[in-house]
């Protein structure tokens, strides 16, 4: 997965990075590989925080809207990166990170939901997001029935832990466990 996203942050970052005089040219690959990792890492906090609702709702989304919140998270991330690492001021960092993650982040979900493609599936994404625990669940259809609203069980207007928690509701150990388990 990782080595699909560097390339979807090397395709997004063109002029931004590799082009830009604030990032020595050997630098660059570092650059891209930081921002990959923002994403990653962005992910990868969101749903260890009880975020699984933003998670699903940027790949359901099939697009990256710059102002989702998990979106947000990984352009602050990463212009903080380039602004530790390379020594770029505030301005300037934000600048690159509002080019790069963006884009890669609307590249990432479209390549996730388009069936022709296959560079990327929801099953490996969370699998390596979670370190392989989602390996039990069938993370497409726990996002198809997201998407069509079947997974709401309390009827909030939300899929949070305590739908997860009714589904699964009646059993005692054994699945429950496990979800409780997944993102920690």
């Amino acid at each position: 997965m990782l080595d699909n996203l560097l390339n979807l942050v090397r395709k997004n970052s063109g002029d931004a990075v590799e082009n830009n005089s604030a990032i020595p040219n050997e630098k660059n690959e570092a650059a891209v590989q930081d921002a990959g990792n923002s994403i990653v890492n962005t992910l990868k906090t969101a749903l260890a925080g009880g975020k699984m609702n933003d998670v699903l709702s940027y790949f359901k989304a099939g697009n990256a809207n710059p102002d989702m919140p998990i979106v947000k998270d990984a352009t602050v991330n990463y212009a903080n990166d380039l602004q530790n690492n390379y020594g770029l001021d505030s301005s300037n960092a934000q600048e690159i990170a509002n080019k790069v993650v963006p884009n890669t982040m609307n590249d990432l979900a479209s390549k996730t939901n388009d069936p022709n493609d296959k560079s990327f599936n929801i099953q490996d994404i969370f699998n390596n997001l979670s370190g392989g625990k989602t390996s039990g669940f069938n993370m497409q259809e726990m996002l198809n029935k997201f998407t069509a609203g079947k997974l709401d069980k309390d009827g909030d207007g939300d899929v949070d832990f305590n739908d997860l928690k009714n589904m699964f509701a009646g059993g005692t150990g054994g699945v429950m466990d496990k979800v409780k388990g997944v993102f920690k």
